[in-house]
């Protein structure tokens, strides 16, 4: 039986760990040829490996710095030359600096660099990426944005939350935009994930509390669970689906408190700002 993606080339970025691995490991197990790119090539040569130990043949590796435009656009070039055109793009790397957080004390430095790749870095992926998918005859673009492109976070994170919020506007102007050309454009949302980016970040037992109290389903997300979102929004099944915002996040977003919550943010000590 063939596979959801038989015949299909990807480019997934941020391959090397988390999501983007996942959903490599994935596409390929559907017949999909993947190029991971990475700025980690020990990452990104070892994704290669665990691919093609399954499925020889399926993937290649190329280091991409999507902070950088002509990275990106070489990577596009990569995929064409190497697998002879491209259906899939999966602009899923990102950042969430650890010295983030509000307003008054986020660092400029932090700022920019968190546009520079997470908005920019999905912009010359769609960019460069377009002309390819046209030469393919259409094609799908995942963006990966995140559930506080449409909530605010209860873990102050300014410029990353800014950031997501850009690349799930930009999403939806690109669906509109392409969307008589055979090229689909969906963000991909997921809820807080059991990935090294994020838990990273919530570094302490008392952010993790914060972020999984507002979660129905009490837990974090596994990586697995957004790479399958990702499949699907890749394939043909959702080929009438363009301009979403794809939330997969355990409820979150369709929760004002969980019971948990009600009954934690009564606790004069803990603060729930963000609810």
């Amino acid at each position: 039986m063939p596979g959801r993606l038989e015949n299909k080339v990807a480019l997934i970025t941020g391959a090397g760990s988390g999501i983007g691995l996942e959903a490599s490991f994935l596409f390929a197990r559907e017949g999909c040829k993947v190029v991971c790119a990475d700025i980690n090539g020990k990452a990104g040569v070892a994704a290669v490996e665990r691919i093609t130990s399954a499925y020889p043949s399926s993937a290649k590796f190329v280091k991409v710095d999507v902070g950088k435009e002509a990275d990106v656009a070489a990577a596009v070039a990569f995929a064409e030359r190497e697998f002879g055109a491209l259906h899939i793009v999966f602009n899923n790397a990102g950042i969430m600096h650890s010295a983030d957080d509000n307003a008054e004390t986020t660092e400029e430095t932090v700022w920019d660099l968190t546009m520079q790749i997470n908005v920019k870095g999905v912009w010359w992926g769609c960019k460069h990426a377009l002309p390819a998918l046209r030469r393919a005859g259409g094609g799908s673009v995942i963006n990966t944005a995140s559930f506080v492109a449409v909530r605010g976070a209860a873990t102050p994170q300014l410029a990353y939350t800014t950031s997501k919020g850009a690349v799930l506007a930009m999403t939806r102007e690109l669906a509109v935009i392409h969307a008589r050309e055979n090229i689909r454009f969906n963000a991909l949302c997921p809820g807080p994930i059991r990935t090294p980016l994020l838990m990273d970040f919530l570094n302490t037992e008392d952010k993790k509390q914060r972020r999984l109290v507002h979660v129905p389903m009490g837990r974090f997300g596994e990586a697995i669970e957004q790479a399958n979102a990702a499949l699907f929004l890749a394939s043909d099944e959702s080929s009438f689906i363009t301009g979403t915002d794809f939330v997969v996040d355990g409820g979150l977003t369709a929760a004002y408190v969980t019971p948990e919550g009600e009954t934690m943010t009564k606790c004069p000590h803990v603060n729930f700002s963000g609810v």
